[in-house]
């Protein structure tokens, strides 16, 4: 009865071992091969140029808008380029002027 109750405790053990090993193969089954350090290098290298990319094209688009705004806002000179920051509270602050509204602040 002691070698059996041994041989079920190794089992036991053993048990949720390949358990592990079982679910770490499923993992890697979307992989289907062990990626180099020179293809991860380059991976992430071209991920950050399109991240790059992305928040180049975001700025570009954000810029474009803040023009916008800023040529229907009435302004005084017009020689000078309001900031970002200064567009936006300007925008703010004249609407609730047109709806007739004290700015809050």
């Amino acid at each position: 009865m002691p070698a059996e109750a041994a041989s079920s405790a190794a089992e036991a053990a053993g048990a949720p071992r390949e358990q592990q090993q079982q679910q770490q193969r499923r993992r890697r089954r979307g992989r289907a091969r062990a990626r180099t350090e020179a293809l991860l290098h380059t991976l992430k290298r071209s991920r950050r140029v399109k991240a790059n990319d992305r928040e180049r094209n975001r700025m570009h688009h954000l810029n474009a808008a803040l023009d916008a705004l800023r040529s229907v806002l009435p302004t005084f000179p017009d020689d000078t380029k309001l900031t970002k920051i200064e567009t936006l509270r300007f925008a703010y602050n004249y609407i609730w002027a047109v709806r007739g509204r004290a700015p809050r602040r």
